[in-house]
């Protein structure tokens, strides 16, 4: 190998050093944003957000009018399962045209096992066949008729006479109410945003004229999102642009974009 001798080695020789350093800062940030865009990217099959905040005392209360169809029992069934998976401890209230408290707020959630099995049925083979789930405790008690106010009401009222510490009511139903019942309903709603309790909804399949009307008596930063099939990952009513992804996949194109020009082979050519 021969040597060619430069008069001006010692100032290609700094900018050589700077190149350099130039070089492993930008290829150390670029490694960094693509670090930080694995973090932030969906995963197939992720779990969604857990329908309890956790540290809230949870009072789960579910809609079990006679009236539902095997889709929404599947989805009630679904809902527990995911709110046994996410942890914590919780209460439970059943309701219909009445209601009536099954488990006390701090309950362990798995506790919400011996439920899930009243609506797991089999899927109706004859279009228009009304499921046959098994028979429960509530069978008897509740008729086909739905009274959200009642479900909302107790468990309001079971918050405030066991002093539950942050509480978060937790509805689970297809919101399709009684006409006579949305005056109390109404009410049941005022007396929530007073006391400043949040209530989020799994809706079962509700039609966007319940849906509206719902998300208009909930209290602030109440949210709905709509129960998923047990095949189905359960999906929130607004999913956003995942922008932090697509800013962190433009910075990265922006830096090994950089790191080539910087990197770029000197070449010479005739004067």
């Amino acid at each position: 190998m021969s040597a060619i001798e430069l008069a001006d080695y010692r100032a290609l020789a700094r900018q050589a050093h700077r190149t350099k350093v130039v070089t492993v800062v930008v290829c150390a940030v670029a490694l960094l944003l693509a670090a930080a865009a694995f973090l932030v990217a969906p995963r197939q099959g992720q779990r969604g957000a857990a329908l309890l905040p956790r540290g809230a005392s949870g009072i789960v209360v579910v809609d079990v009018s006679a009236s539902i169809s095997w889709d929404t029992y599947a989805r009630i069934a679904a809902t527990l399962n995911r709110l046994q998976r996410g942890g914590g401890r919780a209460g439970l209230i059943l309701f219909s045209d009445t209601a009536y408290q099954a488990l006390p707020p701090g309950t362990p959630v798995k506790e919400l096992g011996p439920f899930e099995r009243f609506f797991r049925v089999a899927r109706p083979t004859v279009p228009g066949l009304q499921p046959q789930p098994p028979r429960s405790p509530w069978t008897s008690s509740f008729s086909a008729g739905t009274r959200i106010s009642t479900g909302l009401s107790l468990a309001l009222d079971v918050a405030q006479q066991d002093r539950v510490h942050k509480p978060v009511v937790l509805l689970v139903s297809d919101l399709d109410d009684d006409a006579g019942d949305l005056e109390s309903l109404t009410s049941v709603g005022l007396a929530y945003r007073k006391l400043g309790i949040p209530i989020n909804v799994v809706g079962l399949n509700p039609s966007p004229e319940d849906t509206r009307y719902i998300a208009r008596l909930l209290p602030s930063g109440g949210r709905i999102e709509r129960a998923a099939l047990p095949e189905q990952r359960s999906v929130a009513s607004r999913t956003g642009f995942p922008t932090a992804l697509a800013l962190l996949a433009v910075a990265l194109a922006a830096m090994l974009g950089g790191v080539l020009l910087i990197t770029a082979r000197l070449r010479w050519r005739p004067a």
